[in-house]
């Protein structure tokens, strides 16, 4: 019997998100309408002012077009018999693969507000991965080598899910101090 579990997480508190995700779309659609009125300008009174504001009115309406979506970021971790798997989703329209982690090769796994979270992300040479949203839930840390690299990811999975992560432990990996 396969154990699979997918996980989303959204954030709890998302009125300021909304807020500028709306105002981002505002923004955008005035920035196009004054790049490309000053891009008309340009064909009657050419000037280096006029090039300036075209440019700058257009890139800020490009730069908005290209990242608005971030501001209804969410993650998904899907587990499948001992694989978990990590998401970047953008207004439900785009996904960025984050990677894949076998259980079964995990250091140490645990909550972070344990003592040996911070054993684990001491020193210099640990990459910090933090895919969660709400800094308020419970989050927990799995440690991991690859490459001779150390690594730490933080997230908030369910109660559920941790329960199947700590099936997938190696002895010794699952920390509680």
């Amino acid at each position: 019997m396969d154990r699979f579990l997918e996980e989303v997480v959204t954030k709890k508190n998302r009125g300021l998100d909304e807020f500028l995700y709306y105002a981002s779309w505002v923004l955008m659609i005035g920035s196009a309408l004054l790049g490309f009125m000053s891009l008309q300008m340009l064909f009657y009174a050419f000037g280096v002012g006029t090039i300036i504001s075209t440019v700058l009115f257009i890139g800020i309406a490009v730069y908005l077009w290209l990242t608005h979506d971030r501001f209804r970021t969410e993650y998904e971790y899907t587990f499948t018999n001992g694989a978990l798997d990590f998401a970047m989703v953008f207004n439900n329209k785009k996904r960025k693969s984050l990677g894949s982690l076998n259980v079964a090769k995990v250091d140490a796994f645990g909550k972070v507000q344990s003592g040996s979270f911070r054993r684990h992300t001491s020193g210099n040479d640990v990459k910090h991965l933090r895919w969660f949203l709400n800094r308020n839930a419970e989050l927990y840390y799995l440690a991991f080598s690859k490459e001779g690299k150390k690594s730490v990811i933080v997230f908030e999975p369910s109660e559920e899910m941790v329960g199947y992560i700590k099936h997938y432990l190696p002895y010794g990996a699952h920390q509680e101090n």
